[in-house]
């Protein structure tokens, strides 16, 4: 490696990941940028509006105050494990024991990284969903696990195909990821779909981890997996206020299940970190007190970015579904289109708008391409023009 003959490798851990495409893609564009592109980016989903006014109100008195900023407990303050019981019961009608059945995480993506070490040893199976979200496979394979996807297809409703599950080697298989409503697809949870999976999990000893951060957005009915008899013996679900309540930088997120499994992830948390700061679980409390007028008042936001989304999908000829949910429009790209990522970068470099390619969510998501909804109206329309410009010029 060096002229002094050091040789030094990563783990193969390292190895088997690859960097995030949208870590590589925003630095490109960043490049961009820098040369005057002017880039309008409806990749992301990263709420662009504050969270609301109460809740930056009680980060900052908190934060005033001189004994505010020690460490903190791992399991979180027990006013926010209260607030989130609370809030289960409200919104799913789930109810939820605040001392043993909840814990506060540091965002729920470092909740996947602690469910899948808490319950994978090297080789077990874990089970994918193809389209879903990368971090679930890139975790998978750090804790160096045996990946299966499943197939999710338009044609199923983006819906597991149980018949095709039963035909894999399930002896081998301790994990199961979802995600309802559905990331990147847009398909909402059905109590009928949450009824399978609860049984598909009993059956074979799987544990069934639900990802829902999304359930709240451009959704009348918020549905959560534990909600089923019995749900909870062998199901985690993991949420979040990234989405919900437009705090995605704050890195407020929880997961609830039983007793014992709570335990067994809290035992890989606590070496791991040292908490949250406290102004800022204190201000999540605030934010969980929200009732239905907050939620109802982000969707109509969202509701008119999506009309724009929907113009944009049907000026490059895409297909969508209208009942599809969440942050983003998820469209299919017409057929005489070479593939998701030709189109994307097609529209990047000649129209100056970033659009995510579905490929990146697996090889179901190749004819796919999704638009963000957090961008304000006005750069919405604007992006929309630029693609009917480029289109005229073609």
């Amino acid at each position: 490696m060096s002229k002094n003959n050091i040789n030094i490798s990563p783990a193969h851990r390292v190895q088997q990941v690859k960097e995030y495409y949208f870590s590589k893609k925003l630095k490109e564009i960043a490049e961009l940028n820098a040369k005057g592109a002017n880039i309008i980016s409806l990749g992301i989903g990263g709420p662009d509006r504050p969270p609301h006014e109460d809740v930056i109100t009680a980060l900052c008195e908190d934060a005033s105050r001189s004994d505010s900023h020690g460490y903190q407990p791992y399991v979180g303050l027990p006013e926010l494990r209260n607030a989130f019981a609370n809030w289960y019961k409200n919104n799913y009608n789930v109810e939820l024991d605040p001392a043993t059945e909840i814990q506060p995480l540091i965002g729920s993506k470092e909740g996947i990284l602690h469910t899948t070490l808490a319950f994978i040893n090297p080789g077990d199976g874990v089970l994918l969903p193809n389209p879903g979200y990368p971090t679930y496979t890139s975790v998978s394979r750090l804790a160096e696990a045996e990946l299966y996807t499943y197939d999710l297809t338009e044609e199923n409703n983006w819906e597991p195909d149980f018949e095709a599950l039963e035909k894999l080697p399930l002896e081998k298989i301790k994990l199961m990821w979802v995600n309802y409503p559905h990331m990147p697809t847009g398909r909402k949870a059905s109590i009928n779909l949450f009824k399978k999976l609860i049984d598909f999990g009993r059956k074979h000893n799987i544990v069934i981890v639900n990802d829902n951060p999304y359930s709240f957005i451009l959704n009348d009915q918020p549905l959560s997996i534990l909600s089923i008899e019995g749900a909870k013996e062998i199901a985690i679900e993991m949420n979040s206020l990234s989405k919900s309540h437009n705090m995605p930088g704050w890195r407020i997120g929880m997961l609830a299940s039983n007793p014992t499994f709570i335990q067994w992830i809290l035992k890989v948390k606590s070496n791991i970190d040292s908490g949250q700061f406290r102004p800022m679980m204190k201000a999540a409390v605030k934010a969980l007190e929200q009732g239905k007028e907050w939620y109802d008042e982000v969707n109509k936001t969202y509701a008119k970015r999506r009309l724009i989304a929907e113009e944009i999908m049907n000026t490059l000829g895409c297909h969508f579904d209208k009942t599809q949910s969440g942050l983003f429009l998820w469209g299919r790209i017409p057929d005489n289109e070479e593939s998701s990522e030709a189109l994307a970068d097609r529209i990047l470099y000649n129209a100056s708008v970033f659009i995510t390619p579905g490929f990146i969510f697996g090889s179901n998501g190749n004819r796919y391409v999704r638009i963000s909804l957090c961008a304000k109206e006005e750069k919405m329309q604007e992006a929309l023009q630029r693609i009917k410009q480029m289109i005229n010029n073609q």
